[in-house]
């Protein structure tokens, strides 16, 4: 069932992505993109005629909600695709565009990935949509400060370099994410876990034998770069204190888990493989 909601998924998204194909037809018959107001009515009858599609497709309430959340993130990467190539001459709105992108790819990703690598361990929660407050705290900061910088200080969001620095970590952050859950994959769990599964082995090899906590890594840079995307200052330096912050205390008490979990395996691995993330070093036992 998890591996069929995980199909349901991505075609959900991908039911999402057709709208920007269909955006794009009057291309090939003018030179011109339709107006506001043609976007925003097909984005509604397509978004309504896919609700109604899924509604009657899906055989429970909890597979129509991972349709449904899975259609949402699709609309927020289309709408992000279209600021990018709508509003490439303008700099802010290019900017948030690619932000909506790689926020909505984020999610479902997460989605989806674990469908694959750890079925037994998905749920709607896999999406990572409301994984926290701070979380649905800091998206919404960072809005804020792109609203009003953009609208105070324009000159700010018009430094590109900025732009395409985060947009490299972001992928690069992506990657190693992703990398770090196909490697170590049913051991991939988004919930630290207190009790050691039947099958559960320490991974050294791929992306594990660079560093010690991959996935870590990968958010780490990607959150980083989000905030570079947008050249939003305030978010990036509290943004970045808060997930070191986090990530600081939260390596530490995994590592005592690990620990518990595979004993010596685990001190050498430690003594061979950096964490990843700079001046965090984990937990260490003292001898």
């Amino acid at each position: 069932m998890s591996t069929a909601n995980g199909h349901l998924s991505l075609k959900a998204f991908c039911s999402a992505l057709s709208l920007f194909l269909a955006l794009l037809l009057p291309l090939f018959s003018s030179s011109s993109l339709p107006s506001a107001a043609v976007v925003v009515s097909l984005g509604f009858v397509h978004a309504v005629v896919a609700a109604c599609t899924f509604y009657f497709r899906c055989q429970s309430r909890h597979s129509l909600q991972v349709a449904l959340l899975a259609l949402l993130l699709g609309y927020v990467f289309v709408a992000g695709l279209f600021l990018v190539f709508v509003r490439d001459g303008d700099d802010a709105w290019a900017a948030l565009g690619w932000y909506l992108c790689f926020v909505s790819f984020f999610h479902y990703s997460e989605y989806f990935s674990i469908s694959v690598v750890n079925p037994k361990s998905l749920s709607l929660d896999s999406f990572l949509v409301n994984h926290s407050h701070s979380y649905t705290v800091s998206v919404v900061a960072s809005l804020v400060e792109f609203l009003l910088e953009t609208y105070f200080f324009p000159d700010i969001k018009a430094i590109r370099w900025c732009r395409w620095i985060g947009i490299a970590a972001c992928v690069a952050g992506e990657a190693a994410r992703k990398a770090a859950m196909f490697t170590a994959r049913s051991g991939f769990n988004h919930v630290i876990q207190v009790r050691r599964e039947e099958g559960h082995v320490l991974v050294t090899h791929g992306i594990y034998a660079l560093f010690r906590h991959p996935a870590y890594v990968g958010y780490y840079y990607w959150c980083i770069g989000a905030q570079l995307i947008l050249c939003n200052p305030v978010c990036l330096v509290v943004f970045h204190w808060a997930i070191w912050t986090f990530f600081n205390g939260r390596i530490a008490d995994e590592e005592i888990t690990l620990l518990n979990f595979f004993g010596e395996d685990y001190v050498l691995y430690q003594k061979r493989v950096p964490t990843g993330l700079p001046f965090i070093r984990g937990y260490r036992l003292q001898m």
